[in-house]
């Protein structure tokens, strides 16, 4: 559908044009609503955006061509998720007729029926949620994927968005932002990165990279009796759209976090895990919840930037801590239960296990798989499998087995003896090697 284009009278040049302008020459009932890219008019049921002509350093909205092809693509990407919503780009025209600008023409939603109204207590904020989660998984499932796709999904370019992030960010460390949390959610996203190449590309061979939203907030879904609406999809760069589809559920999660929710984020993942069948590993839900609360926490110090509301500098706070706290939850760790048969390390072992959902692999059960046997050994101490070389060889293959499970994300408890200083120096190179968290117990 095409929008039928609407004429204004601008006072600003055609170059800085802004809805302001139409309002002022529409007059009637218009209600003005801000964001940092863009104005938007409400006017009876229908709302008007422009994109404001700015340059922020991830877009470019300078020229009218800029912003006349965003909105060309903000309709057709977020008719995926909301067709009935997005009516189409109409131009703005002059006194000459000629197109100054363009926007986009919108369905406009029912304010009562954002998410955002129904987590601060307006009613049915669970239902919307679980009928979002099956929104957003249905929408995965025929999501576009592709080799384009799957490179911007693999750790050197979850590195470089960390890494441009922190260069946009660095202005507002000390004016804004505590250096030290900086610091500390710089370093361990780094560290999370780094081990964990193995668990990107099996996110990509298994399918789990798509053309996603790219920006999920409860300000821009709307829940109505036929469905939820979701809309404002991230449309200036495909590159920053491209990832696991927990990149995007992890924005929704945050944000409700963020508001205050955190029972709904929890159970916003569980729904969305139970409409795709697919357990995701649970450190990297954490580390793209950071990330999301990184890029809005960068948000957030722009339009402080913009605006001078310290509310909106608390905010960029409060979101680095969200993003800090993700980070050291996500984090993947290494525990060695040591001890001397009959000691209550296996005890100890499975019960670790058990509260924290991680792996637990033991040197007994090694080392029967080795010898291709299930009964108990009968050998004595330092003979047949018990004899030093049988040893190392089973401290070899469980530090491999445990090396292989934190590349992919997974925490992992070894059950063992670690008589030998040796064993747990090796175990602590694995777990260096790996971006783990070693504990020794």
């Amino acid at each position: 559908m095409t929008a039928t284009p609407v004429a204004a009278r601008l006072d600003a040049p055609r170059d800085e044009v802004t809805l302001r302008g139409i309002a002022g020459s529409l007059a009637w009932a218009a209600e003005i609503v801000e964001t940092h890219v863009s104005t938007i008019v409400l006017i009876g049921d229908r709302a008007y955006k422009v994109k404001k002509p700015v340059d922020t350093g991830f877009l470019d909205f300078t020229t009218r061509e800029s912003r006349q092809h965003a909105c060309r693509q903000e309709v057709a990407l977020n008719r995926r998720l909301a067709p009935d919503v997005y009516l189409g780009v109409a131009d703005v025209s002059g006194d000459d007729g000629k197109p100054c600008d363009h926007l986009v023409v919108m369905r406009r939603m029912p304010a009562n029926r954002r998410l955002s109204a129904l987590l601060a207590g307006g009613g049915g904020a669970r239902a919307c949620v679980r009928a979002v989660a099956r929104s957003i998984a249905s929408f995965h499932e025929r999501a576009d994927r592709g080799p384009d796709i799957d490179r911007d999904a693999g750790a050197d370019a979850v590195r470089a968005l960390w890494d441009v992030g922190m260069a946009q960010l660095r202005p507002f460390v000390g004016p804004v932002l505590d250096p030290q949390t900086v610091a500390r959610m710089q370093a361990l996203a780094g560290r999370y990165v780094n081990g964990r190449a193995t668990l990107f590309q099996q996110r990509i061979d298994e399918g789990h990279i798509v053309d996603g939203h790219g920006d999920l907030l409860a300000d821009d879904i709307y829940c109505l009796d036929d469905g939820p609406r979701i809309l404002d999809c991230l449309e200036f760069d495909p590159h920053l759209r491209h990832g696991d589809v927990l990149l995007d559920v992890a924005m929704l999660a945050m944000d409700m976090e963020r508001l205050g929710r955190d029972d709904l984020a929890h159970a916003f993942m569980d729904d969305y895990r139970e409409f795709t069948s697919c357990n995701h590993p649970a450190s990297l839900a954490h580390h793209y919840i950071a990330y999301r609360a990184f890029v809005r926490c960068k948000i957030a110090c722009m339009r402080h930037a913009q605006q001078g509301d310290e509310s909106i500098a608390e905010e960029a706070r409060t979101l680095s801590e969200i993003a800090v706290s993700h980070l050291e939850h996500g984090r993947v760790s290494l525990v060695l239960i040591g001890g001397a048969p009959g000691t209550g390390k296996t005890t100890l072992a499975r019960a670790l296990g058990d509260s924290f959902c991680w792996a637990v692999l033991r040197t007994d059960q090694v080392r029967q798989e080795l010898d291709g046997s299930r009964e108990a050994s009968p050998d004595g101490f330092e003979i047949g499998r018990y004899a030093p070389d049988e040893v190392a060889r089973t401290y070899i293959e469980l530090l491999h087995r445990a090396e292989h499970l934190l590349r992919r994300g997974e925490s992992v408890i070894l059950d063992a003896t670690w008589r030998e200083s040796s064993q747990r120096e090796v175990a602590r190179l694995v777990a260096a090697r790996a971006g783990a968290l070693i504990t020794e117990v």
